[in-house]
This record gives C-alpha cells, sequence and structure tokens, in this order.
C-alpha cells in the first residue's frame, strides 16, 4: 500500500462531502472514494433523456446549518438556495385546490374556501411549528451524549437545552415537550378541521418513512420539517438553483479547494482490519489504500455488517445492528412532458406549478395509502409529491418540453409477492401517471418517456439498505443517542478508527449535512486526543 491517507470517506454524498471538506480545512489529507459516476448519491442531477435534466433522488434541499455554508463558502462555489413561492399545491377531483406558501395571510385566504376557523389559526399554526423547530434546530446542531455515562461537556450541553426550552415559559416548553412523541392525526386534529390542509401537513409528516400519518411520533417529522426549511413553516420548498446536484458539486468543490481528492467509480469492498483497528480500504479491482481513519456514508448496517467483518464486533451491538429497522417505502418516477400539466380553472404557468404538487386530499388518503405496504403491496392510489423544476428553468429540458419528478409512497421494498422487477416498476409507473391523470387529464397524454427508481434500484444505485432514504427510519426509538443503536451515537463504531457520517447518524433526516459536520468534529476530537 504505497498510497496513504489521513482519513478516506466511503461515499461522496453530500454528508460525505461535508466531513471531507472540514478534515481537510484542518489540513488533513482526506481521499473520497464513490462507487457511481458523480457525487451527491441521492442528491444529483442527472439527464435522463437527450436534453431532459432531473434529480434523481431527492428534489428538495434544505437549509444548510448555517455554519455549513459559512465555513465552506459554499456560495462562491456555485450553490444559490431558492425557495420556492408558494410551497405546495394541493389539487382536488373537483377541480378546487389549496396553495400554500412563505406568506401566511396569502395561504389563510387559499385555506377559507375550506374552512374559516383553519384559515384563522393557520398563523398561530406557523408560529407552533416555528417554536418546536427551534428547539429541535439546537438538538440536531449537537453531538448526542455518551450514554449511560454522559460526560462533563455532555452534561453541559444538554443543560444548555434544557435552558433554552425553560426560556421560552413553562407552558411553552411543556407543549414542545408534548407533540413530540404524538401522531400526526393527533397533532392535527387540535388544530384543523379541513381535510386537503390535514392531507397535505399529513404528507408532509410521513415522506421517506412506511408509517401513515395516525402512527405514534409521525408529529416528529412534521416539526423536522419545519426544521430543515429555515422558517418554521413545514411546506417550504427549497431548492438549489440548476436542480440538487449544485448543492453536492458545491460542496465537492470546496472540498477539493481545501485539498480532499475525490475519485469516482471506485467502489470500495471492504474495510481493512489489524488487530481490531481500521487501517484503510480495499476496493473492489484490488487496490489497497491505508488511512489512519475511514469514515463511512453508508449506512450502518451496510458499513459495519457489509464493509467490514462482523466477527471483529461484539454479538451484542450485531443484534443492535441488525434489529435497525430500515422498511424503504418510497420509490421516485421521472417524466419528460411534452407539456405542463393543465388542472381545471387554473393556467398552465400559473404560480402552482413552481413548488410541489401534493396529491393528498385528505389525511385519511395518505393513512390508506400507507396501509398497502403494511402487507407488502404498492398503494393503487398513492400519495404523491412532484416538482416541476422546469416551469422556473427551462433549461433543464428541450424548448417547450417539462420534466416532472415525483415521489411516490407506498412503494415497499419487501414485496409480498417476491422482489421488484421491471414488471413491477413499470406498474409502478402506471399508477404513478393514471393518479396524476385524475387531477390533471392532459397529463397521461402528454408523456414522452418516463424513468423509475424503486426501493431496491435506490439499494442498487446509492446502496441505500433496503431503499431507505433515511438509512434506518426516523422514528423515536431510533433518534437522537438511539440513532444509528444505544450507545453508539457519537459517529464512533467499535472498530477503533471507523467512523460513520452518513444520514443513519444524528440528526438524520434530509439534505442538511448535519450528520456530516457533526461527525467531522468528532473525527477531530479524536485525532487531538491521540497525539
Amino acid at each position: 500500500m504505497s498510497l496513504s491517507f489521513d482519513t478516506i470517506v466511503i461515499g461522496a454524498g453530500h454528508h460525505g462531502l461535508v466531513t471531507a471538506a472540514y478534515l481537510a480545512r484542518a489540513g488533513q489529507s482526506v481521499l473520497v472514494l464513490e462507487q457511481g459516476d458523480r457525487v451527491g448519491g441521492g442528491a444529483s442531477t442527472e439527464e435522463l433523456f437527450p436534453g431532459f435534466s432531473f434529480d434523481t433522488g431527492t428534489h428538495r434541499a434544505a437549509q444548510l446549518l448555517p455554519a455549513i455554508f459559512r465555513d465552506l463558502g459554499l456560495g462562491a462555489h456555485g450553490l444559490d438556495l431558492v425557495r420556492s413561492d408558494p410551497g405546495v399545491f394541493v389539487p382536488l377531483t373537483d377541480g378546487r385546490h389549496l396553495l400554500l406558501g412563505e406568506s401566511a395571510s396569502d395561504s389563510a385566504d387559499s385555506i377559507r374556501a375550506f374552512s374559516n376557523s383553519d384559515a384563522d389559526r393557520w398563523a398561530e399554526f406557523l408560529g407552533f411549528t416555528g417554536m418546536v423547530a427551534g428547539s429541535l434546530s439546537k438538538l440536531f446542531a449537537i453531538e448526542p451524549p455518551g450514554i449511560p455515562d454522559p460526560s462533563r461537556s455532555d452534561l453541559f450541553a444538554l443543560g444548555r437545552l434544557g435552558l433554552g426550552l425553560r426560556k421560552l415559559g413553562r407552558r411553552e416548553m411543556e407543549e414542545v415537550i408534548r407533540v413530540l412523541p404524538m401522531s400526526c392525526l393527533e397533532l392535527l386534529d387540535e388544530w384543523f378541521e379541513s381535510e386537503p390542509l390535514r392531507g397535505v401537513l399529513s404528507g408532509v409528516a410521513v415522506q421517506g418513512g412506511a408509517h401513515g400519518p395516525m402512527a405514534t411520533g409521525t408529529a416528529l417529522n412534521l416539526f423536522r420539517r419545519a426544521t430543515e426549511s429555515g422558517s418554521g413553516n413545514p411546506v417550504a420548498l427549497i431548492r438549489p438553483r440548476g436542480g440538487v446536484g449544485r448543492l453536492s458539486e458545491a460542496l465537492a468543490s470546496a472540498a477539493r479547494g481545501a485539498g480532499a481528492e475525490i475519485r469516482l467509480e471506485s467502489r470500495v469492498k471492504h474495510v481493512l482490519l489489524n488487530a481490531g483497528q481500521a487501517t484503510g480500504v480495499a476496493l473492489e479491482d484490488g487496490t489497497e489504500i491505508a488511512a489512519r481513519t475511514v469514515a463511512s456514508g453508508a449506512g450502518p448496517g451496510a458499513t459495519l455488517l457489509g464493509l467490514s467483518d462482523p466477527a471483529a464486533l461484539d454479538p451484542e451491538f450485531v443484534r443492535a445492528l441488525e434489529a435497525i429497522r430500515y422498511r424503504g417505502a418510497t420509490a421516485k418516477v421521472h417524466l419528460a412532458l411534452g407539456e405542463l400539466p393543465r388542472f381545471e380553472g387554473l393556467e398552465d404557468r400559473g404560480p402552482h406549478l413552481g413548488g410541489a404538487i401534493s396529491i393528498s386530499p385528505s389525511l385519511q388518503y395518505v393513512e390508506r395509502a400507507s396501509d398497502a405496504a403494511k402487507y407488502g403491496q404498492v398503494s393503487e392510489a398513492p400519495y404523491l409529491e412532484a416538482v416541476i423544476p422546469t416551469v422556473a428553468e427551462p433549461n433543464l429540458a428541450p424548448e417547450g418540453k417539462h420534466g416532472m419528478s415525483v415521489l411516490v409512497q407506498y412503494a415497499p421494498y419487501h414485496l409480498r409477492d417476491g422482489t421488484w422487477d421491471a414488471a413491477d416498476a413499470e406498474a409502478l409507473a402506471d399508477t404513478v401517471v393514471a393518479t396524476l391523470g385524475r387531477y390533471a387529464p392532459n397529463l397521461p397524454g402528454s408523456v414522452e418517456a418516463r424513468h423509475d427508481h424503486t426501493p431496491a434500484g435506490m439499494e442498487q444505485k446509492w446502496g441505500l439498505q433496503e431503499g431507505s432514504v433515511f438509512q434506518g427510519e426516523m422514528t423515536l426509538d431510533q433518534f437522537f443517542f438511539a440513532r444509528p443503536v444505544a450507545g453508539w451515537a457519537r459517529y464512533r463504531t467499535p472498530i477503533e478508527g471507523l467512523y460513520l457520517c452518513g444520514t443513519g447518524t444524528h440528526p438524520g433526516g434530509g439534505v442538511t449535512g448535519n450528520s456530516g459536520y457533526l461527525a467531522a468534529h468528532r473525527i477531530l476530537k479524536d485525532a487531538k486526543g491521540r497525539r
């Protein structure tokens, strides 16, 4: 092994790139190894059909941790985050619709067509979600405490969190603690009566998971989305100009600028171990590269049970890893359109097409969509969230044409009748097009080409275990100091020198960079402690 680095980062997803950039800025020699042909993983933009570019995985970004944007100078690397307004459009089959955006008063005017009381409470609800999101954002920005033996610094950090809650006021503090374990149904029952409003909020709360909105803890994900918006508005839509891939490219540019090396189409076969310590990696082509530290952006199970030797781990820890629930139930379908979808009573190029289009007419609709997944079936009436970036950026498609990306729930990784094949993928795309056609009758006839990513396809393409976009469900028992498993939530693993830096670690969630940021700081602290 003639090559040697301070740290090797496995995977050029956005968290891995954040980790690499911070380590390189601290003076480490860093090598990033990516199995694909581009950076970003699921946060990438690809030309799927001639002239049509799509955000193939996630079509949303988030308000990055301010320190990341500032420290890495991402603006200078071409990153421009834009907020869509309105953020979401909810069409109904009877021609009515709901529009929710940045303006609380404009959103309330739209809500008033369905409920005066809901319209009157919308601004108050945004204030409430903003308050809860503010508390969560502080939690998401710190490393989980060492359990069961927290250090003095851990206790100090937890004390600061508690003090921040107390400063909200006693009633407000009690409310924050009370609502986090609730189901989305229970939360929305306290606030709203109109089904389109309840439907779109419940859809936001379940995205990326396998549960329906009646499941305990789904309110947490609604507040998490409010945190990612940076404004406390859970329906806000943030997207980098030019596509989500621009965010990953900016992070890669910042990492390279700090001295990191990024190699594409370099698949890691396994982590090299010596006396229980990580000493580098071996690639599929037989190349071995040495490193003092290895940081993996892959999921906890894929890293510790797949890329390293489970025999080097305590059996109890292995059992805890095997107990992590992934249960991917999300798919993506991309459509090349010859014309924009036409929704009854609305102009083709109205503001309703500039944000997300949510097929979520009621909370019960979203819950029924989840029922099929419980039995290993794809929903015949799925919850969908679609975006048409070409409305704002025509250069992403040939002149006069448009690209639509559709998030589909629920499409379970584990099918009752076998595994995903080409016929299942075709049937899924048929269901998506037919469902959209019930709201925009011209859409089925305008589809010129289509491309799908099933949960099995996501696992194969991006290494997402069971197609889980969060690399482990975002549930209360897999949260904070229990993520990925209790006792190992601080980015370290039982293998000395092997760390986790992906979405499967705290705080998980969307395209925020937090996990990579916190992992990098843990690696640097440990390196300093070894000197």
